[in-house]
């Protein structure tokens, strides 16, 4: 692989397609179909998919009762831009309805354009209208976007290189990723010096920063390499931002829509934010689809302060309202559970056998598995995991990287993908390593 076609398939994109394309250069493939956690290439080979279109397809390629429900949306009305439709109407009662308790009732929902990056720079642009504030606080490792506003939350300096200068007043905190803990402290004897580290710079003042409109926050980072916060930490930064009159927002986008087993990551901690941002899994077989959740009392946009031509995408609302009632109906929280100690037993034990896998982190159906040179230093090992990347899909089964370092593989399997199909997929993975290891052993020091 590839095969034939796709190499000209692949040919054809690169006459005609500009050079900001990405996936196809570390996996080169051209995709003819899809269903469930399977995808076929034109060549006719088949593919777990661990991958999930970057976590879009939460509920798997081509859901048969999302489309059914979607194929039979009633002759109305495709694009709506704001006005009010049944099918509008049906999916936002629908989700408010799934808020945890403690947030029924206290939020409304604002749409804008189709995208995550959108539902960002919407969520920005409320917070410095409520404060009248324009700094903002986000976190090392970060990833919210690519829009000019996301991007100027988002720490990736390979993403911002050439750009600047962005929106300014942004400020990058340690974020709560223990085994490369930006404080240097061993995890063993960690007191939350990064939680310090914040409240210096809201509470000083002589930080030099100036107090923020919102601190921005992915509750799991995703493109960072999934890392997960320690308990207690999520809940300390919210304290600390109401403490001192700065808004929440959380970005959902990724680990949202029960990504990991909760229609928010949040919801595995204590922790409630101002705003939320969704998208991806929101528009459940991969329709476009983004919104913001907010406090009722941060609404104080005008009217058309934020508007967006797609913002009126019924299609998109009418499969997400058709993915809410999915959920609930095959009771995906409690299946996504049950995987996950799937995922975690089979990782642990590759990383046991692995000289190269430093840490396994996971929530849900959300995998990052990081690779080291060396365990005790935790040299990154980025090279490793690109070949681990390529063997997958060589032998069937697509993964992504990220990570701080390019050095983590990552896991975003389609939440209903069956067990044995998820074992045939680890298993292809466990034989990925094997073999990479070998490789690197017979390598000359």
């Amino acid at each position: 692989m590839p095969g034939d076609k796709s190499l000209e398939l692949l040919a054809e994109q690169d006459k005609l397609e500009s050079k900001n394309r990405s996936y196809p250069r570390g996996i080169p493939i051209a995709f003819e179909s899809a269903k469930g956690a399977i995808v076929k290439d034109v060549d006719g080979n088949t593919f777990i998919d661990f991958f999930s279109g970057c976590g879009v397809l939460n509920l798997g390629h081509n859901n048969k009762d999302i489309v059914k429900n979607i194929g039979e949306f009633p002759d109305g009305i495709m694009h709506s831009l704001d006005f009010p439709t049944n099918v509008k109407i049906s999916f936002m009662k629908e989700l408010l309805s799934a808020l945890p308790e403690k947030m029924q009732g206290k939020y409304k929902i604002s749409f804008g354009g189709p995208t995550g990056s959108d539902a960002v720079e919407a969520a920005i642009k409320l917070a410095r209208i409520n404060t009248g504030r324009h700094t903002f606080l986000s976190f090392q490792g970060s990833y919210h976007g690519m829009t000019m506003g996301a991007l100027s939350v988002t720490s990736s300096l390979k993403h911002r290189d050439k750009v600047n200068p962005l929106i300014p007043g942004v400020h990058f905190m340690p974020y709560c990723s223990c085994y490369r803990c930006p404080m240097g402290i061993n995890n063993k004897k960690c007191n939350f010096e990064c939680i310090h580290f914040i409240k210096n710079v809201l509470e000083n003042p002589h930080s030099g920063v100036d107090k923020p409109a919102a601190i921005i926050i992915e509750p799991i980072q995703g493109e960072g390499g999934t890392y997960i916060p320690r308990y207690g930490w999520l809940e300390k930064v919210v304290d600390l931002a109401r403490k001192n009159g700065v808004i929440v927002i959380f970005d959902e986008v990724q680990a949202g829509f029960y990504r990991t087993g909760k229609l928010f990551s949040f919801q595995h901690t204590n922790a409630v934010p101002d705003i939320i941002t969704m998208s991806k899994g929101i528009g459940g077989i991969g329709l476009p689809l983004s919104l913001i959740l907010l406090r009722k009392e941060l609404d104080t946009w005008e009217p058309g302060t934020h508007i967006g031509t797609f913002r009126g995408n019924q299609l998109g609302m009418a499969a997400g309202l058709s993915a809410m009632k999915f959920v609930k109906r095959m009771n995906i929280e409690d299946y996504v559970s049950k995987l996950e100690k799937v995922f975690f037993k089979e990782l642990k034990a590759i990383q046991k056998k692995s000289k190269f896998i430093g840490e396994v982190r996971g929530r849900g159906m959300m995998f990052g598995i990081e690779y080291v040179k060396n365990k005790k230093t935790k040299e990154p090992f980025p090279e490793l995991a690109k070949e681990i990347r390529r063997l997958c899909y060589e032998n069937g089964l697509l993964v992504e990287i990220g990570g701080y370092y390019d050095n983590v593989v990552r896991f975003l399997p389609p939440l209903i993908i069956s067990e044995k199909i998820a074992r045939n997929g680890l298993n292809i993975f466990n034989n990925a390593n094997i073999t990479a290891s070998k490789i690197v052993n017979s390598k000359p020091e």
